[in-house]
């Protein structure tokens, strides 16, 4: 099966009350967990790459790691550009085969983000490549995305209608409350996403997708697992769960997920580690990442995202 783009998964997610996952890939284990947790689970999936993932492991591998994955899995899957910043990036993905770009242009002006959105979507649509936009600016760190809680801004629903009407994008990621990163709330602050926001979008842009940014919900288990192995995560604090579920049972069409395989992944070896200090191969210490990876992916798919079942 070839790449697919996003358009009918989300087109299908939104009428059926799920979320898609849209998991960041970074080398060949974590592509492996995410696709055979959702070809156990028969869940389509979007495998994303950030500009600092694909300088890391290089466009043409990535993309035939990619492609193994089709063949492996016979699963619908879409590849997509994260966080793409120019149209440059997002042109040479297009090129290269990538079959979704997002074009952040959030830290533009408002005419200026247009602009730019509108720009890539042209070059895109030319050439059957869906575009994801964003309008607001989420706070947190994370690659190569850095904005500090005062340039943070939410969403503006009454921005929402022009945007999409004059750029022609396909998707857009709004802010509503998550975060970039692991450390999304300060000790104390209890976590909130601003659903009266998400609500007025849904109502100003009737079945438009919906894509949510920053909602990894850094799970327990694997920040006491980097905790307990030398790690200083304790104030590590994600997005509950079961907020994630109500977004994705209204607009929201497309949750992305990084942080919680980072997390899964380096706990694991990390606990690899301190048990077997001794050890060199790093078949025995990735595997393991590997698995957790897939953990993890599983348990999003049933618990979150609702996906289960919908390839």
């Amino acid at each position: 099966m070839p790449l697919v783009t996003s358009k009918e998964m989300m087109e299908k997610a939104y009428a059926g009350g799920y979320a898609i996952g849209a998991f960041n890939v970074n080398n060949m284990e974590i592509v492996q967990g995410i696709t055979e947790a959702a070809k156990e689970l028969n869940s389509p999936i979007i495998l994303q790459v950030s500009a600092g993932a694909r300088k890391y492991a290089n466009h043409t591998y990535l993309m035939k790691l990619v492609e193994a994955a089709l063949e492996e899995t016979e699963l619908p899957i879409a590849l997509h550009l994260d966080h793409g910043d120019t149209f440059e990036l997002c042109k040479s993905c297009i090129d290269g085969g990538f079959t979704s770009v997002m074009i952040d242009g959030s830290h533009h002006s408002f005419e200026d983000n247009i602009k730019l959105t509108r720009q890539v979507v042209e070059y895109a649509h030319a050439r059957g490549v869906v575009v994801e936009g964003e309008l607001g600016r989420l706070a947190g760190v994370e690659d190569d995305v850095n904005v500090s809680e005062e340039d943070a801004t939410y969403t503006r629903p009454e921005e929402v209608e022009e945007f999409v009407e004059k750029t022609g994008v396909d998707s857009l990621a709004i802010a509503i409350g998550t975060s970039h990163g692991a450390f999304k709330f300060k000790p104390g602050q209890k976590p909130q996403l601003r659903f009266d926001i998400l609500e007025e979008i849904s109502r100003r842009v009737p079945g438009f997708p919906i894509v949510l940014h920053g909602a990894s919900s850094v799970v327990p288990e694997y920040v006491k697992m980097i905790n307990e192995n030398g790690g200083a995560m304790d104030d590590a604090i994600g997005i509950p769960e079961d907020m994630l579920r109500k977004a994705a049972g209204m607009a929201v069409c497309k949750i992305n997920i990084d942080s919680d395989l980072r997390l899964a992944m380096t706990g694991t070896i990390r606990q690899y580690f301190t048990q077997y200090p001794a050890h060199f191969d790093p078949r025995q210490y990735l595997g393991p990442g590997r698995a957790s990876v897939k953990q993890v992916v599983a348990h999003k798919i049933k618990h979150v995202l609702g996906s289960e079942g919908k390839a």
